[in-house]
């Protein structure tokens, strides 16, 4: 990234000014580049690049910087109607743009609040990311559980749906979509007419109890696309098939997206199956 590289160069350029204490470095009167002191670009003057190590960049009223301007150790001000068609960029400082003042590419500081903010973010994903795996791990258990029963008591309800999916999957979209859109509508309904609002609670809970069994659905329907050509029980391709959902699940901004497929498919096709009395064909 552009923004990489100028910081790189100058921490690079920051380590050696200690043998070049106060050095202009100034080529064809286009580069302002000072080392340890202030730079400022005069005002109406078009210079290339304007950086200042161990100070400040100012770039006075009208003046133009072409490409980057950078300061470590100080801020960067723009005064009222200077442009800066590239970069710019404040270690330890701050980026000031008065009125009128413009930055054509990348505004980033590098300072103490900016770190911290960083660091709390950071922070804040991985908590937030450790937590969710943990709900998703905990979930696959129950949904293991449950799906075992579910293959022990009745053996063929998961094949259906699985075969639902395998045989109608547009529909089973369709279903799942509309079924969502509906959800919500209700709940709105509900929650207008005040009177209904406790019947708000139930309607999720069958909605995602319904989701759950569906989802079920898929994770065999996996297991036996992995498996095909293997001699496995409908209990192992349940298993193999929820253990790549989970991992799936896991992987961030990934996992999201493959939750809510999974439940939109799994919801549509117990619909399509049990409300559109479509005919799944049992996959051996």
């Amino acid at each position: 990234m552009k923004w990489l590289s100028a910081f790189v160069l100058t921490i690079v350029l920051l380590l050696t000014s200690s043998a070049i204490a106060q050095t202009d470095i100034n080529i064809n009167n286009k580069n302002l580049i000072r080392v340890g002191g202030d730079v400022t670009v005069p005002e109406k003057q078009v210079v290339e690049n304007a950086h200042a190590i161990g100070g400040s960049v100012t770039v006075q009223p009208n003046a133009r910087v072409t490409q980057t301007v950078i300061a470590i150790g100080g801020d960067v001000t723009l005064k009222k109607g200077a442009r800066v068609d590239g970069d710019a960029y404040a270690v330890g400082g701050n980026v000031v743009q008065e009125e009128g003042a413009t930055i054509g590419g990348a505004k980033q500081t590098f300072n103490e609040d900016a770190m911290r903010g960083m660091q709390r973010d950071r922070h804040s994903f991985w908590a937030g990311y450790a937590a969710q795996s943990i709900f998703r791990i905990m979930s696959a258990i129950v949904s293991a559980i449950a799906g075992v029963i579910l293959l022990r008591a009745a053996p063929s309800f998961l094949p259906n749906l699985a075969a639902t999916v395998h045989r109608y999957p547009s529909q089973s979209a369709l279903w799942g979509i509309g079924a969502s859109i509906t959800l919500v509508a209700l709940i709105l309904f509900l929650a207008i007419t005040l009177i209904s609002i406790p019947l708000i609670p139930l309607l999720i809970l069958v909605a995602s109890l319904a989701t759950f069994v569906g989802t079920l659905g898929i994770s065999l329907g996996v297991g036996q696309q992995i498996t095909k050509s293997d001699q496995r029980t409908r209990l192992q391709q349940f298993l193999i098939g929820l253990l790549i959902i989970t991992l799936l699940s896991l992987v961030p901004v990934l996992g999201g997206i493959v939750t809510f497929i999974v439940s939109l498919l799994g919801l549509g096709a117990l619909l399509a199956w049990k409300v559109g009395r479509v005919q799944p064909l049992l996959m051996e």
